[in-house]
């Protein structure tokens, strides 16, 4: 026999009325989201609900086979503790897995505790959010912020999710079975922010196209993108480390099938992979960039020649008129006493002076190598 919740309720039918209102579900759905949710297996059947506080899931939880509580936090320092605590895990639990910023675990025999990092990103700007899963007994509680919105779908189908599990099974069993799915989960959300920093870079690459779009801008923009890459990276290396520590930890909770925890190594290797893409990214961006580089530099070497040749060329033109300047300075002299006869000399030796001259800079120019031979 199956317990049921009314069949229809708030939330879906908002879903249902977003696209006749102009709205996008995912818009719709974070507002009606309610802060606790619990889902249980009991001997009888499922059962799910929902509350704004935790406390109600208390009763809920104490005759259930499995049971999984998700809750969203306002305050990571000031709330994680006090949720924890009434749900029966120790302070000291919570403050050992807060150690760490990005990742954590620890393992208490009769409780354990997993910090995992959840990306989101918004933008350029890639941040990490703790995402804590505490394991008590035969229960397994989420707590995130609201910045996480990663859990929406699995509280939908949560319980068609707890009646796969197979009733038979240990507790221990369970209790993984249902661990590997809220990780899962929540790498698979992590995974799709991989697409958007693509996409960021794509829309970076268009940018860099356009040889008018302004170096600073462009910088900056380099900049964030790499520094995107990096703390997806991070984020990602975290998750590992937690997945590794988690496969041979040996917990009491947990299974010691190894059937089951080899699906543990098949996160691994998700992770893994995702990171070699990640990677992949970095180079492809790094390449581009060195790309760039080289258009700018074969640029400033452009203009370079450029301004050699107009140095050049103004060396010549100022040397060709200094020398008939002070022939003709001198000449001006009272004392020379020049008269009519003799002005076709005095503009014989400014023509063959002022050829000269510019014919010796020439020469001592291109000897110099100041005129480069092909300007493109």
């Amino acid at each position: 026999m199956q317990i049921l919740i009314p069949a229809r309720s708030h939330r879906t039918r908002m879903e249902e009325q977003a696209p006749c209102a102009g709205l996008r579900v995912n818009d719709v759905i974070p507002a009606m989201e309610s802060k606790a949710f619990c889902a249980v297996l009991r001997a009888e059947g499922t059962l799910r609900r929902e509350s704004q506080s935790i406390s109600d899931f208390t009763e809920l939880v104490k005759d259930a086979h499995l049971a999984w509580i998700d809750y969203i936090i306002d305050d990571i320092d000031r709330d994680v503790c006090a949720v924890a605590q009434s749900l029966g895990f120790t302070e000291l639990l919570v403050r050992n897995l807060m150690k760490n910023p990005r990742s954590g675990y620890e393992d208490f025999d009769n409780e354990m505790g997993l910090m995992v990092p959840a990306i989101f990103m918004e933008g350029f700007d890639v941040k990490l959010e703790p995402l804590f899963i505490l394991i008590h007994e035969k229960a397994i509680v989420t707590l995130h912020t609201r910045e996480v919105r990663r859990f929406f779908r699995m509280r939908r189908y949560a319980e068609t999710l707890l009646r796969k599990i197979p009733r038979e099974l240990p507790t221990p069993d369970k209790i993984t079975h249902l661990l590997i799915r809220i990780i899962d989960e929540n790498n698979s959300r992590n995974f799709d922010y991989l697409a958007e920093i693509e996409e960021h870079g794509d829309m970076l690459s268009k940018e860099l196209t356009n040889p008018k779009t302004p170096r600073a801008l462009i910088a900056q923009k380099i900049y964030d993108m790499k520094h995107a890459l990096i703390v997806y990276l991070g984020g990602l290396w975290a998750t590992v480390d937690t997945l590794s520590s988690l496969r041979y930890g040996d917990a009491e909770l947990l299974t010691d099938d190894d059937k089951i925890l080899d699906r543990i190594n098949a996160l691994i290797v998700e992770v893994q992979a995702q990171i070699g893409l990640a990677e992949h990214l970095s180079e492809v961006l790094a390449s581009g960039l060195e790309v760039l580089q080289s258009i700018y530099n074969n640029q400033l070497q452009i203009l370079n020649n450029r301004l050699a040749m107009l140095v050049a060329y103004l060396t010549i033109i100022g040397t060709a008129l200094l020398v008939p300047n002070t022939i003709a300075t001198v000449a001006s002299n009272m004392m020379f006493n020049f008269t009519e006869e003799h002005i076709p000399l005095y503009l014989g030796t400014i023509i063959l002076s002022t050829v000269l001259a510019t014919a010796a800079a020439w020469w001592m120019v291109r000897k110099a190598g100041w005129l480069p031979s092909q300007v493109e």
